[in-house]
């Protein structure tokens, strides 16, 4: 199994972003995909997770009404859109496939990250 994590960049707080992940090498519709992210001196911590089911969709206190995770199994590809965009959202973000779960640890399979730095 394979990801590939893309869209990050630099954005100005207040604004939007919309990150993606392809997947590849397995049946795609079989897994949950989870968003994770890294800011510098800190834990990966999660931000999103989409079950093999549109209904199984999950988000940290953080984000919630902020950030809006979906997928397209046709296309093996999550998306996360990021709205209302705040400083504290600066991370390398990660998508990874595996188990329904919030902990890192229970994903095998990750993407190599994107970066996404918001700006005052």
């Amino acid at each position: 199994v394979q990801l590939q994590a893309s869209g990050g960049g630099l954005v100005q707080a207040g604004g939007s972003l919309s990150l993606s992940c392809v997947f590849s090498g397995d049946t795609f519709s079989t897994y949950a995909v989870g968003w994770f992210r890294q800011a510098p001196g800190k834990d990966r911590e999660f931000v999103a997770v989409n079950g093999r089911s549109e209904r199984n969709t999950f988000y940290a206190d953080s984000v919630k009404g902020r950030f809006a995770i979906s997928r397209d199994n046709a296309k093996n590809t999550v998306y996360l859109q990021k709205n209302s965009l705040k400083l504290e959202d600066t991370a390398i973000y990660y998508c990874a496939a595996g188990p329904m779960s919030k902990s890192p640890g229970a994903y095998a399979y990750w993407g190599q990250g994107t970066l996404v730095t918001v700006s005052s």
